[in-house]
């Protein structure tokens, strides 16, 4: 797909949807009431000055959010409008960065600084080079078609790790007819050697990695009765993983996407309905230690800012934003 270089450096301008701002209603209040302390160990992490704010509004359904720390912004998926959108921090902008986007998901950047993201019509990773123009990076494995790759991390030593659901066919959101059970996949980018490192999963879904890289988090998003977090070990040099455990049983409410700080404490998109609707945020050993509740249900998130402790939050039709006493894990 041929990129025009400045429109892809810069991003053409997006009206902000004016009436979906002014119903948002902040808090008036600190501490702000909708950052709860469940656990004490949670109560360090919270700033009492900071309070939630909604940056954007307008997506359709907001997913995949990514910080671009040399460009001061947010890259963000709107799946079902089939874009991929970028939020200024310094002029609160937000404006088109791809589009069409191949009803692009999930989203990170490589050691490299280049863009990863999945994608569900081309039913592949792919790659922005620092040129604007896209490489495909995986979207068959062992002679069948991937079936919709939706979330997306990588590694320290290089390796892209990738969730590969079987959730179509759904043409809301450009999902084919599976060919292959739901699979976590390593890529190596250096070979391009593409295998499984988890089988047969029931729906998987976000995954991060803790704050040394030696344990990978996965959603299993259609664990019965409740959706699960499951936490597998690396081993050998990152090839493989052993354990899957369960880490969170998310009970009632559905996790999505999620992101570690430097304290190994788990960040995720929470929902479904308005009791759960927000983020959720565990400890190291898998307990509730805080919410972040929000008017829409959170799909994904991710640190940001220069000293990276501004969460910010995709979710459902907006994004929001929260200073936090922490910082995210990683670079990727």
């Amino acid at each position: 797909m041929p990129i025009d270089r400045r429109a892809f450096l810069a991003g053409a301008a997006l009206p902000l949807a004016a009436p979906a701002l002014a119903a948002w209603e902040p808090a008036q209040r600190l501490p702000d009431p909708a950052v709860e302390v469940l656990d004490p160990a949670f109560a360090p992490v919270r700033l009492s000055l900071a309070a939630v704010e909604r940056v954007a509004t307008g997506l359709r359904w907001a997913e995949g959010p990514v910080w671009f720390g040399d460009w001061n912004a947010l890259l963000l998926s709107d799946v079902t409008n089939d874009r991929i959108l970028r939020w200024d921090a310094g002029t609160g902008k937000l404006s088109t960065f791809r589009k069409p986007a191949n009803y692009a998901n999930g989203n990170t950047r490589d050691g490299q600084g280049r863009l990863i993201t999945c994608q569900h019509a081309t039913r592949s990773v792919v790659r922005t080079e620092h040129d604007g123009s896209l490489t495909t990076l995986a979207d068959s494995f062992d002679g069948r078609r991937l079936n919709s790759p939706n979330d997306v991390v990588c590694h320290a030593d290089g390796t892209i790790w990738f969730t590969d659901p079987a959730f179509g066919p759904n043409p809301y959101e450009a999902m084919a007819a599976p060919e292959l059970p739901g699979n976590v996949y390593r890529l190596d980018p250096a070979t391009g050697a593409l295998t499984v490192a988890v089988s047969e999963l029931k729906g998987p879904n976000g995954l991060c990695f803790a704050p040394d890289g030696r344990r990978l988090y996965v959603i299993e998003a259609r664990a019965e009765p409740n959706r699960l977090i499951r936490a597998y070990d690396l081993a050998d040099g990152s090839r493989r993983l052993t354990g899957g455990d369960v880490h969170v049983d998310c009970g009632r409410g559905t996790a999505d996407g999620m992101r570690a700080d430097v304290a190994g404490n788990l960040w995720c998109g929470w929902g479904m309905g308005e009791a759960e609707d927000g983020v959720a945020v565990f400890s190291p050993q898998g307990r509730m230690i805080g919410r972040i509740r929000l008017p829409e249900r959170c799909a994904n998130l991710c640190f940001g800012g220069p000293n990276r402790n501004r969460l910010l939050m995709a979710a459902t039709h907006s994004v929001y934003s929260l200073y936090v006493n922490t910082r995210g894990a990683g670079s990727c």
